[in-house]
């Protein structure tokens, strides 16, 4: 007898895999959590702003000291050393001793300023025009600055200021060096600072979730008894609240690049109108692509974080009676 196949006879369901099952159920919770937000709209907007307010703060510092960085960079290039030579040396020979200066590799320009120049730049500037014309001879000497090469270091620096120093039609050689490196030791301080204030800041908001998530925990008390009660175990319990913790974090970062972007777009203005009066091509130095993901990145750390930590503490205390 030939077996003949039903056509009615129904197939049987193709099962999941676990990667789909575990993927599905995380959406679902997700899902749920994300609308346990929604549901207290004005709560969880008061958090998602602080947490936003506390990653904006160091990233708004951070990078008005990119934006110092970037500045003072070209503050390196343009050092000029000026070497103020004896005073009874003829004009002539203070001309030609700046043309063999210039003749070095390290040496880019050399700008010659007689001492006849010198006095009277210094009579139109000072408002002393009258007490000097009683002066019976010019005190100023010839004076020779001196750009370095694009290609300088710190040591060709400090070797070009010496042999400068050594000539001995040389009086006196100033360079305004120090105060550069003071200003980025002050940077440096400031980036360490920074980091110090950013790590209190991601504790405080760790704190800040974790208050949240531990309040969150015993307002669901009686839900996590019973869902203990058949079967289910503390990861699962634990889901909920770590995706809560995320969507907390993800929000947060978020409108810290928001708050600090629309920073910058207020400053765009007020820069632009410094750089016209300096006749000059400052901008300001945005964020990164890398930045912006850092600072979203760390809002999502700290917020599983804090919820993690709140619930592993707290989880293990709750048992059905």
């Amino acid at each position: 007898m030939a077996l003949t196949r039903n056509a009615d006879a129904v197939a049987p369901a193709r099962r999941s895999s676990p990667l789909a099952i575990w993927f599905a159920r995380h959406m679902s919770i997700s899902i749920g959590s994300l609308g346990r937000l929604s549901r207290h709209p004005f709560s969880s907007l008061m958090i998602i702003l602080v947490i936003a307010v506390t990653l904006a703060l160091p990233a708004a510092i951070n990078l008005i000291v990119k934006n110092a960085r970037s500045i003072s960079g070209s503050w390196d290039n343009a050092l000029d050393f000026s070497v103020f030579l004896k005073r009874d040396l003829p004009e002539d020979e203070a001309r030609a001793l700046g043309r063999l200066i210039e003749q070095r590799a390290d040496v880019d320009l050399v700008a010659f300023i007689s001492a006849a120049q010198a006095l009277g730049d210094f009579k139109e500037h000072s408002g002393f025009g009258a007490a000097l014309d009683q002066l019976p001879d010019n005190p100023l000497p010839h004076t020779l600055v001196v750009s370095p090469s694009a290609g300088h270091t710190s040591a060709s620096m400090i070797l070009l200021h010496e042999e400068l120093g050594n000539l001995p039609e040389t009086e006196y050689v100033q360079v305004d060096t120090q105060w550069v490196q003071r200003f980025h030791a002050i940077l440096d301080i400031v980036r360490q600072a920074i980091a110090i204030g950013a790590a209190l800041l991601g504790i405080a908001i760790v704190v800040i979730i974790g208050n949240t998530i531990r309040l969150d925990i015993e307002n669901r008390r009686n839900e996590i008894e019973v869902t203990k009660l058949i079967g289910a175990s503390n990861a699962f319990v634990r889901r909920p609240f770590l995706w809560t913790g995320f969507w907390y974090g993800l929000f947060g970062g978020l409108m810290a690049l928001a708050l600090v972007y629309y920073g910058l777009y207020l400053l765009q203005g007020p820069v632009a109108r410094l750089a016209g009066l300096y006749q000059s091509n400052i901008a300001i130095a945005t964020m990164s692509l890398q930045e912006a993901a850092a600072i979203i990145g760390i809002g999502v750390f700290l917020g599983l974080f804090g919820s993690w930590f709140t619930t592993a503490r707290h989880m293990r205390r709750i048992e059905p009676r």
